[in-house]
């Protein structure tokens, strides 16, 4: 028998006609049954009960099921109730249906969905959006990391001479006495150093390259001699 899946709650159930069927019996034994060992079944556990507006739902969702025409409640049986009601019963077609039930209907959790066209589209276009935002993360981190590295750059050996240059030219620039000039290099060199918050102007960062030179082109000494 073909069974409709029908799921409440996360649980597959049958409803009452369908576990009678299956058990070779009839609605009102089963309900009999329910009725005599109410007490055994726990409504979340073994069953769930459809009124109202649940009902009314479900019968929508199965149009072309009599037995539910002028029902006004109806039992859905999970695995576990359809086992108490299996030992009510106590027949082989019962334990046999049981056993049946367990391995094909009640423990099939697992569907295999094919994806259609669409769907593997929106799945491909959110999977490269993904991949994008990892890149560009990835990209802004990289970024990141080269502009921590920039700003700690010192100056190569290129660039030092050029600082020297720029100092030479600044102190022959204010002094023509040779005796006077080496204060002058002490002094300019010491500014440089307290301008730049370095213990040397080798280790000045590359990026304050070109406001050490103009620093140096706008040097005057405290007092000229």
């Amino acid at each position: 028998m073909k069974l409709k899946i029908i799921e409440r709650n996360g649980l597959r159930a049958l409803t009452t006609a369908q576990l009678a069927e299956s058990y070779g019996t009839d609605v009102k034994v089963i309900n009999r049954n329910f009725q005599r060992n109410s007490e055994r079944y726990v409504h979340g556990k073994h069953y769930f009960s459809l009124t109202g507006d649940d009902l009314k739902e479900f019968k929508g969702s199965r149009q072309n099921d009599d037995s539910l025409k002028y029902a006004s409640v109806l039992y859905l049986w999970t695995e576990k109730g359809a086992w108490l009601h299996a030992k009510s019963l106590n027949t082989n077609q019962a334990w046999n249906a049981y056993e049946m039930l367990v391995d094909d209907y009640y423990n099939v959790q697992q569907q295999v969905k094919i994806l259609t066209e669409r769907e593997q589209l929106i799945a491909s276009m959110k999977l490269s959006l993904e991949t994008a935002e990892e890149i560009n993360l990835v990209k802004g981190e990289m970024n990141e990391i080269k502009n921590m590295v920039k700003q700690q750059i010192t100056l190569d050996y290129g660039e030092q001479r050029r600082i020297q240059k720029a100092v030479g030219q600044k102190v022959y620039q204010l002094e023509n006495k040779k005796s006077a000039r080496a204060s002058l290099f002490g002094e300019l060199y010491k500014d440089i150093k307290d301008r730049f918050g370095v213990a040397s102007y080798r280790d000045i960062k590359r990026k304050d390259m070109q406001p050490a030179i103009r620093y140096i082109e706008a040097w005057l000494p405290r007092k000229i001699t």
